[in-house]
This record gives structure tokens, sequence and C-alpha cells, in this order.
């Protein structure tokens, strides 16, 4: 698994102390995913515990996501991972442009606990039904979070934020392979 740090968008301060995530994949067509939050101040919202299955509007709350596609390909998907369980996973035929429900994934596992200093989720997610996601070949990843430390107050996370606003779908921003 490689470890990175994910940095705030200076536009969205945050008194979270720091976000990182690990990255793998165990199988080919498996991503595990290891989000960590550094919260010394326990400020960190997380979304209510649910059974989880495919939902909407996830970011809108604290939410962990991938953007993954082939190096050099237009075409994206986007995972929405929730410490309520609940997720979702979308289909881009190029930027921002194309949106549809990613069918053929499997319900991710998730897995979250309170730690000495922030927050953990884990994920494992079967990505064999994903169409043009080639198993013997990388995948290069935007990580991201969305993070509630307080009411009405998101602080947004990337491994590489490009120039303007935030916006985690500019594959600029998308600088890992696994």
């Amino acid at each position: 698994m490689k470890l990175a740090p994910l940095t705030c968008h200076p536009n969205t301060p945050s008194i979270i102390t720091a976000v990182e995530v690990e990255m793998g994949r165990p199988q080919p067509a498996v991503l595990a995913l290891r989000y960590r939050v550094t919260d010394p101040k326990r400020a960190l919202v997380i979304p209510p515990a649910a059974v989880g299955e495919r939902r909407d509007d996830l970011w809108k709350r604290t939410c962990f996501e991938a953007f993954i596609c082939i190096p050099g390909g237009e075409a994206y998907y986007e995972l929405n991972l929730s410490p309520s369980t609940h997720w979702a996973a979308y289909r881009f035929d190029s930027f921002r442009a194309g949106m549809a429900d990613a069918d053929g994934i499997i319900s991710p596992r998730l897995d979250w606990l309170k730690t000495d200093n922030g927050f953990e989720l884990r994920t494992l997610t079967d990505l064999s039904g994903m169409a043009g996601l080639p198993l013997d070949a990388p995948w290069r990843l935007g990580l991201t979070a969305v993070i509630e430390d307080g009411p009405d107050q998101l602080s947004y996370w990337a491994l590489t934020h490009p120039p303007g606003v935030q916006d985690f779908h500019n594959a600029e921003g998308w600088t890992a392979e696994v």
C-alpha cells in the first residue's frame, strides 16, 4: 500500500490537522483505500450510521472520494464513500460530461473507527464490473475528502489542488497511480 497526504484547499480552512490515504490493489480488480483523519479537537462530524446502500449527494457531508481512470483516458469513475456506510459510484465520459450511475459495481465493503487522534475509514471495492478499467494496467487516481468539522463547515482535501476554485473532477489533481 502507498501512503499519500491530502492537502486542504486554501479557500476552505479546517481545524482538522491532517488527512492521508493509503491506496493499493490487493487483487487486479480491487481498490483498497484507508483514509485517516487527524482530529485532535474531535471536531469531525460523522454522518449517522445506516445500512450501507447506494445514495446520491454524499459529498454534502463528510465523505471520502476516489476518481479512477486509465492514464491518458478521458472517461473516468467517481466513487463516494460515507462513514454512514452509504456509497455512490458514477461514470463520466469526460470532464463533468455524460454522468451516469456506474452500474455493475459491487457494494463496497466499508469499515470505520474512531482512533486516539481522529478517525479512519477503510474500504475494499471490487471494480471488475467497470467497463474500460483494465485489470492488467495501472489506474490513475484522484483521492479526495470532504470534511465537515462544524455546522455548515466543509473543507476540501485532495492529493493536489489545481489552481482556482476547488474541483475534484479536474484531472490535473489526479496524481496517484496503482
